[in-house]
């Protein structure tokens, strides 16, 4: 095998590409993050990830599939009991979920927020499902006068808290999330209790990029434990070290947007000389504009970030292999503003890496895992299948 010292992983969050076989028990048929965003405002403008194949994946108005991608590409499926992040970043990384985690779409147990109230020294307010900047401007006013965070959650497994920077410090609001991740355990173990702060005034609430996630430990060991194991960098950037609850990060660093991810992982792969994987998530795609329904605003991001691929290529080392891919779809055009159960594209490129590979369709996301354990000869997690002999250079 030729040598490759480290490879560079970027999490698009939430673009995927169209939807799933399984995707009508997840009460998602005809979700096609990409696709349908695309037809929404008329085509999207990626010249550069249509370089590297991302419109030979599948169609995609304004994005031409090419003769000659210039790496390799394809689409990868989900098969563990999930769609959101946690789910989707762990089985990338090797780990299959065999049961989905609880969702309180009534809010949850009188039980537990009592137990909550008491831990934190206060009452609460919200309690029920919701967009979270829906519950801002239902409960923003209210928590400003009364002191009393807003609890609330999603389709997915979350307990979410939000509170104003200046009303709750943030430090303060996630002492709160670290008592109700203590408190929320056995049977209403959610995935993620996450911090929302936020800032403004009433018609003008903002959340902030102080949100923090306090994810429950991945069940198994995952390619970052086997990798920081065998002594490689693990160098997360974004929310990464969250989703992973710190477990086999060797270093990491927060993003305050996509761009901001975009330029400490260009700084990481500069200045860091260490063998090893360097994972970005970017987040701002699911965050700002799948859950708000936003399609013209997930188009810009979406250019945005393309963008920045160029300069993400030039900053690649001949050892280097650069792979973007994504977690699971949010389709920002249909009545739905959580997670779609979708195919995830996945793109290849580095100077090892033989110039248009067609990967097909791939039985899991942890194929992904399967083969950064080979390119960086090291044992991994048992699932998935390496495709590293479809993509290096003879």
């Amino acid at each position: 095998m030729m040598h490759v010292s480290r490879v560079i992983v970027i999490v698009m969050d939430s673009v995927g590409i169209g939807e799933a076989p399984d995707a009508a028990s997840f009460g998602d048929t005809g979700s096609n993050t990409l696709g349908n965003t695309a037809r929404a405002v008329g085509g999207l403008a990626l010249p550069n990830m249509a370089t590297l194949g991302l419109g030979n994946i599948a169609p995609l108005e304004g994005v031409r599939p090419q003769e000659q991608p210039a790496g390799a590409f394809g689409k990868l499926a989900e098969v563990s009991a999930g769609k959101d992040t946690s789910t989707g970043h762990w089985e990338l990384m090797g780990v299959h979920l065999a049961r989905s985690f609880p969702v309180y779409p009534e809010g949850f147990p009188r039980a537990v927020m009592q137990q909550f109230e008491a831990a934190i020294g206060r009452e609460t307010l919200g309690n029920y499902a919701s967009s979270g900047t829906v519950i801002l401007d239902e409960l923003g006013e209210t928590h400003v006068q009364t002191g009393k965070p807003i609890v609330y959650t999603s389709a997915d497994s979350v307990f979410q808290i939000a509170a104003h920077e200046e009303v709750v410090p943030v430090d303060a609001l996630y002492h709160m999330c670290s008592r109700a991740r203590a408190i929320l355990r056995g049977e209403h173990e959610v995935l993620r209790v996450i911090a929302r702060p936020f800032v403004g005034a009433p018609g003008s609430w903002t959340r902030t990029a102080n949100r923090r996630d306090f994810s429950v430990t991945p069940p198994e060991l995952t390619l970052l434990d086997f990798l920081k194991n065998a002594g490689r960098m693990v160098y997360a950037v974004g929310k990464i070290e969250d989703i992973f609850a710190g477990c086999g990060i060797t270093d990491a660093v927060h993003t305050e947007h996509n761009m901001d991810g975009v330029d400490k992982t260009l700084a990481v792969m500069r200045e860091r000389r260490e063998h090893g994987l360097i994972f970005t998530n970017l987040v701002d795609f699911d965050a700002k504009y799948g859950h708000r329904n936003d399609p013209a605003g997930y188009a810009r991001c979406l250019a945005e970030f393309d963008q920045r691929v160029p300069e993400l290529l030039a900053a690649l080392r001949d050892d280097d292999i650069l792979v973007i891919t994504a977690d699971h779809g949010n389709d920002p055009t249909t009545p739905s503003t959580d997670h779609s159960r979708e195919y995830v594209p996945i793109m290849v490129v580095g100077s090892h890496v033989s110039k248009g590979v067609n990967l097909g369709t791939r039985e899991t996301f942890s194929d992904l895992s399967a083969t950064i354990a080979e390119l960086l000869g090291v044992q991994g997690p048992k699932r998935g299948t390496s495709f590293v002999s479809q993509i290096l250079k003879a």
